[in-house]
């Protein structure tokens, strides 16, 4: 895919966490999250530095640990959430970033443009997800959204050696009947970004997806059962 026509699936990835977001009251954020021991407030601190962190990127500044440096939430989150998400669709709309690298200190290396876009992308489908979850909201992504991201999601091979000691990638979960485009993606996300900054368990009651089995390190993500009722979905 062109890094032109990412671009444009990103911005929607993006705008849909916002819409996601824009629900969210005051009395929300202790809420739990799909991501363990993560309360809505932290995964929101969490969403909202890791858009300054690709913004940096893009902007030639992403080897600089302390961009990715996650900051307490001010008296308006949501606020401050729509600020970062401009922030980052700005930077990435800017003249010549996709012929750039982006050095991402959280990673300690340096991706094409095409690569990192395809990173944040893939992260806010399933962190715009997360929120619409807790909130118990509906979550619904676009035909081409759902494709683009499933290729993300599915492009690290589902193979043995993810289930070695170590792994940064653990196997991916089979998501259960009734599951939407979006809990498609998240059940295969774990395949994209699995360890990159948390872990989604079987704890709380986010046990939605089978293959889990309980375990602390579920790989990134271990989601919910598709239609089911839960503490705020």
């Amino acid at each position: 895919m062109l890094t032109n026509e990412l671009l444009v699936l990103h911005r929607r990835a993006v705008l849909d966490s916002v819409a996601a977001v824009d629900q969210v009251e005051v009395a929300d954020l202790i809420r739990p999250t799909p991501c363990a021991d993560w309360t809505l407030a932290e995964l929101l601190a969490h969403m909202t530095v890791q858009h300054h962190g690709f913004a940096a990127a893009a902007e030639g500044n992403g080897a600089d640990p302390e961009v990715w440096r996650v900051r307490p939430l001010g008296p308006d989150p949501v606020r401050e959430y729509r600020a970062a998400a401009d922030r980052v669709l700005a930077a990435f709309a800017a003249e010549g970033v996709p012929a750039r690298e982006f050095a991402l200190a959280e990673f300690g290396a340096s991706f094409p443009a095409a690569r990192a876009i395809g990173f944040h992308l893939i992260d806010y489908v399933v962190h715009g997800w997360d929120v619409a979850r807790a909130l118990g909201n509906p979550y619904r992504l676009a035909p081409e959204l759902v494709e683009v991201s499933s290729r993300i999601a599915f492009a690290v091979p589902d193979d043995g050696d993810r289930r070695r000691s170590g792994a940064p990638f653990r196997p991916a979960l089979a998501a259960e009947g009734g599951a939407n485009g979006a809990d498609l993606v998240v059940a295969g996300a774990i395949a994209a970004l699995a360890g990159l900054t948390t872990r989604r368990t079987r704890s709380r009651g986010w046990d939605v997806f089978p293959g889990c089995g309980g375990s602390a390190r579920c790989g990134r993500w271990g989601g919910r059962r598709a239609g089911r009722g839960n503490r705020g979905g």
